[in-house]
């Protein structure tokens, strides 16, 4: 008798483990519903182009704006270094240095801010894309952000 009542107690608490323990999965028709389900996909960031920078439109300080030299050098590590060296040396886009020595500053500034126009009329870019083949892809860095690294790269070219 003890014996049939150990089974039986096993089996009643077999049943309940398993019954709780039973996953909550969804019934057959609410399946079907759940794979169709597709995750969120996040928007993706519009494309932001800065306005054409004529020459005159930069006004370059010395000493060099030490608060956007380092906002620069931030902006560099984060969007411009895996492209591009502090030497002359090219990585996928040409190297940094002596570059605010070779453009202007409305130059620098446009092929920052405005890569699709400069590829499109001027030939000095036209020319880095042939040796590089690479485009530069837009970063969607502000005018501001853009004139930070103009001073960063000042820097880098022993601007003081």
């Amino acid at each position: 008798m003890r014996c049939k009542f150990t089974f039986a107690a096993m089996a009643i608490a077999g049943t309940i483990f398993v019954y709780a323990c039973g996953g909550s999965e969804p019934k057959s028709e609410d399946k079907t519903a759940a794979s169709t389900e597709q995750p969120a996909q996040p928007e993706a960031q519009a494309e932001v182009h800065g306005t054409e920078v004529k020459a005159g439109d930069i006004k370059l300080d010395h000493p060099l704006n030490a608060e956007w030299v380092a906002s620069g050098k931030g902006i560099y590590d984060m969007k411009c270094m895996a492209c591009h060296k502090l030497t002359d040396e090219r990585l996928v886009g040409p190297g940094w240095a002596g570059v605010t020595k070779r453009r202007q500053p409305e130059w620098i500034i446009n092929m920052i801010t405005n890569v699709d126009m400069m590829l499109e009329k001027d030939p000095e870019a036209q020319k880095l894309l042939e040796q590089c083949l690479v485009r530069m892809p837009n970063q969607n860095i502000s005018q501001d952000d853009a004139r930070h690294i103009l001073e960063y790269m000042r820097q880098n070219d022993g601007e003081k």
